[in-house]
């Protein structure tokens, strides 16, 4: 019974290990047969991580690269524009220099019109090799920038003389021009003081009693208006002296008239003065409240005879000094009267701060003031019209033309040209500015200011 033994139960881990054995034998010799080595399956997921960071390593790389070539364009154009703008500086300086002529400063701009050239082909040709790396970028386009900002400064340096040489020469020219507008100014100041001094014209001499007629009517008229426009500006002048708004004083005259310019208002004052003055011209006295009118020839003929007389006396006389020998004259009385009914006292005392020439005036003196002689020298000329007026052995009178009225060639003339240019069609009276007059079967045309019939006169 001890000699017979149960077999002992068999090990459990040396029976793993010879399975263990067994497969990696097997799997050993399969593998020879393909392919000798060890092998590790990887996951898919490791793989693409790899390739990932592979293909991020290129962009990187790329990107540098791109970011390096766009960095050398950049400083490339730079230098570009820094050197177009020298070529504009050199170019400039070179025209500066031929004017006025400068052969050194022509040389030298010559000069560096070329260097600039040669850089700028230089860059061509870099372009077209494609060599346009500069290190480092940056430096090369501050450098650059840093170039073009100085030429441009040169060239408006440049500019800046060349206007300040032409400004130079133009204030040259204004002074020139404002002297010889002084000498003329004052030539004809002196012409003008010697003709209103003198009064004397060559054709008034050669009118005769004997033979009258109308067309010395209009010479002496001419004579006479030419003096009314130049009181006309003396008073405009003293309204702007003495602060005057003159718009406003031309539509006291000519209320709510449209001027198609500016120095058209001068047309209402001339207005204003005619109408004052004119004003009584068909009665023998000149409607002058005076005693001396009651000696004047009843008789048509010796009444003619009288005031070619009056004509004769005055034609060549100087205002003031006949005023001084005749102060109670048929025509001192109509000084005094329409200087007192023309200018206004308001006017007076806003020209010299006070009365005392109306004082003068009305007490039957004349003062030697130059708004005085100015008028005395208008009213003489209109005098002598007047007189002129009753020599003929037929009727003058005169005529106003009414607002609005219709345009008519036969019995009027328009002051200014550009109405009829300006508009088409009809043309009606804004106001009258120089009446018009009838000698016998003659018609002297007033001097209108026109309006266009299709727009209204008023504002």
């Amino acid at each position: 019974m001890d000699s017979t033994r149960p077999c002992p139960p068999p090990n459990r881990s040396s029976r793993i290990a010879k399975t263990l054995q067994k497969v990696i034998h097997l799997k050993s010799g399969t593998k020879s047969r393909s392919n000798p080595g060890f092998c590790l399956l990887i996951p898919q997921e490791k793989l693409r991580c790899c390739e990932s960071h592979q293909f991020q390593k290129e962009d990187a790389e790329e990107a540098k690269e791109e970011c390096r070539n766009r960095a050398a364009m950049e400083a490339f154009v730079a230098k570009l524009f820094a050197t177009i703008s020298a070529v504009k500086a050199a170019y400039a300086e070179l025209q500066m220099a031929q004017f006025p002529y400068n052969s050194e400063g022509i040389q030298s701009a010559d000069q560096a019109v070329v260097d600039e050239l040669k850089a700028l082909s230089e860059l061509k040709y870099s372009f077209l090799k494609k060599q346009i790396d500069s290190s480092p970028p940056h430096v090369t386009l501050m450098l650059a920038e840093i170039q073009e900002q100085q030429a441009l400064m040169k060239t408006y340096e440049i500019t800046m003389k060349k206007m300040q040489g032409e400004i130079e020469n133009k204030d040259s020219r204004i002074s020139s021009l404002q002297q010889q507008l002084q000498d003329i100014i004052q030539s004809n100041k002196s012409l003008e003081k010697k003709l209103n001094a003198s009064g004397s014209f060559s054709f008034l001499d050669n009118v005769k009693f004997s033979d009258v007629n109308p067309k010395d009517f209009i010479l002496v008229l001419h004579y006479a208006l030419r003096s009314v426009r130049n009181f006309v500006k003396f008073l405009i002048r003293e309204m702007e002296s003495a602060n005057w708004d003159i718009e406003a004083a031309a539509n006291a005259i000519q209320p709510d008239i449209v001027f198609s310019k500016r120095d058209h208002k001068a047309f209402a004052f001339e207005s204003y003065v005619c109408r004052e003055t004119f004003t009584g011209f068909n009665d023998p006295g000149f409607s002058i409240q005076s005693n001396d009118q009651s000696t004047l020839p009843s008789e048509i003929h010796q009444r003619r005879v009288f005031f070619f007389e009056q004509f004769k006396k005055l034609r060549s006389a100087s205002v003031v000094h006949f005023l001084k020998h005749n102060p109670n004259s048929l025509f001192g009385k109509f000084l005094k009267s329409k200087y007192l009914h023309l200018v206004h006292p308001k006017m007076e005392f806003s020209f010299s701060g006070n009365l005392n020439q109306r004082k003068v005036v009305n007490s039957g003196e004349y003062p030697e003031t130059d708004f005085f002689k100015a008028f005395a020298e208008m009213g003489r000329r209109v005098w002598l019209l007047h007189c002129l007026a009753f020599s003929f052995d037929h009727e003058v009178s005169i005529f106003q033309v009414k607002q609005k009225a219709k345009f008519s060639e036969v019995y009027m003339e328009s002051v200014t040209e550009e109405i009829f240019a300006a508009a088409e069609g009809g043309f009606r009276v804004a106001f009258t500015v120089v009446p018009g007059f009838k000698v016998g079967q003659t018609v002297v045309q007033s001097q209108v200011y026109l309006f266009p019939a299709n727009s209204p006169a008023k504002s």
